[in-house]
């Protein structure tokens, strides 16, 4: 066999051309599921969304084989670099039902970079991967869209990502996300918990919602309760079943970051799988305990709609969901004021909700109502 080449692509050339027969139609990969052009037309649809990410160390621009980032222009001298990588789970089930696509974009990346913030790391720039059956446009650039609100939201570039079209791995409609982010921090303002002490303060951010965790549960309490999706919340009249559920995970990157600079953090957790009695535990050292009282936040009504639908136990309760905090910060009680100024002044609402103490021979967390 011969090859040569065209402007646009290479042909196979052999001197007996094997020519299509009405039994051995020819055969293309648009008709094996997989089209190209469409995929085209994606990355020229996001390519101003990525743009609007652009930042100090990234252009945000697509189209090269990987995505660059100069942390030098970006301002950082001795930096630890910080990675986090995580999905949006059965959620997505629930984006399938409704329709609502733009909401688990943001949820991606509000996953990753909330982590990253976690130990003081500013998020610089995310990569998603989006695979699906078959490539609807639409859907695609609606996802994406909720991909670079999220960005902005956090102060990241969009740099990059990859759209995989495989015919035969997911039913017509249905398709999985991933969502990949770095972040740096200064060597010295690293936040890894080391300094929590005895009489630490416990701060609380509030969440909007069920976040991305625990929806295999919701689902199925959506289910025995037989309520539609359309309809109106049971906990929430003002808007449909569907859009409450699927309310975006919030991103408290730019809040973290304001109130590490005003004052002493110690530690802070994302309230994610495993809710605060599993999570708040990851942060302080083995010798430690935190005690939380859950009486001290406003109950969301969609967890109290959950709790007592599903018959759902209040241990398991803790450990699924954030029950209204989705962020923890442990601070030094001189510092709590400024903190909580700082975070008050970023739009967050806070709550002081426990506080640490020596762990002696008890359990690493105790919850009390």
């Amino acid at each position: 066999m011969k090859y040569f080449r065209t402007l646009d692509i290479y042909k196979l050339r052999r001197e007996d051309t094997i020519a299509a027969t009405p039994t051995r139609p020819p055969m293309t990969y648009r008709d094996s599921g997989v089209d190209i052009d469409a995929g085209n037309a994606l990355v020229e649809t996001i390519k101003p969304l990525a743009q609007s990410t652009a930042r100090r160390g990234a252009d945000a621009t697509l189209g090269g084989f990987g995505g660059l980032f100069d942390l030098k222009a970006a301002g950082f001298d001795d930096p630890l670099l910080v990675a986090a990588t995580d999905g949006v789970g059965t959620k997505l089930k629930l984006a399938f039902a409704t329709g609502i696509h733009d909401t688990v974009g943001i949820d991606l990346v509000a996953m990753c970079v909330n982590d990253l913030v976690v130990q003081g790391a500013e998020p610089l720039f995310f990569l998603d991967y989006l695979a699906t059956g078959h490539l609807e446009g639409d859907v695609a650039a609606a996802v994406v869209s909720g991909i670079a609100d999220g960005c902005r939201q956090a102060g990241c570039a969009l740099i990059g990502g990859e759209t995989a079209e495989m015919p035969g791995m997911y039913s017509d409609g249905e398709f999985d996300l991933a969502g990949f982010a770095v972040g740096a921090v200064e060597r010295s303002l690293l936040i890894d918990g080391s300094r929590v002490a005895d009489g630490d303060i416990v701060l609380g951010l509030t969440s909007n919602g069920v976040h991305s965790n625990g929806f295999s549960l919701v689902r199925r309490v959506v289910d025995r309760a037989g309520a539609r999706l359309d309809a109106p919340a049971p906990f929430d009249s003002r808007q449909s079943l569907g859009e409450a559920l699927l309310a975006a995970t919030r991103i408290y990157v730019k809040s973290c970051l304001a109130a590490i600079a005003a004052g002493d953090i110690h530690a802070i957790a994302h309230i994610t799988g495993g809710g605060l009695a599993e999570n708040l535990p990851r942060v302080i050292p083995n010798d430690l305990s935190v005690r939380v009282n859950l009486s001290t936040w406003p109950s969301l009504p969609v967890f109290d709609w959950i709790a007592e639908t599903g018959v759902v136990p209040a241990d398991d309760m803790c450990r699924t969901f954030n029950l209204g905090i989705g962020m923890t910060l442990i601070v030094s009680p001189d510092s709590m004021d400024p903190v909580v100024y700082a975070l008050r002044d970023a739009g967050e609402d806070v709550y002081e909700i426990g506080a640490i103490t020596a762990r002696g021979d008890g359990p690493d967390i105790v919850l009390v109502d």
